[in-house]
């Protein structure tokens, strides 16, 4: 399952869910990481001030990982074409 987190408000949500998907409930995987139920609960709430440490910690729990990707950037539009100023002959006007 890939997750895509756009703002930190959405770790919260995106934890548990991953939590659920496991089958986990929080007490269980508070034991995995040995810490109190309420801790878990904590963490499904406000996500935000968790550590780079504890949120490594909690995802190995959960058999998960971060992957960093790099977003597509577009390419700048090209810049619209002249026509090129018409010859003797050429039917079409001015440019």
């Amino acid at each position: 399952m890939d997750l895509n987190l756009a703002f930190p408000e959405q770790l919260s949500l995106h934890l548990r869910s991953l939590r659920k998907a496991r089958g986990l409930t929080q007490a269980q995987l508070a034991a995995r990481m040995g810490v109190v139920q309420s801790r878990i609960a904590a963490l499904e709430k406000d996500a935000t001030k968790l550590t780079a440490e504890q949120l490594l910690r909690l995802l190995a729990a959960l058999n998960a990982s971060v992957v960093l990707r790099m977003k597509d950037i577009e390419p700048p539009a090209a810049p619209p074409r002249l026509r090129a100023k018409p010859t003797k002959g050429d039917a079409g006007g001015q440019w």
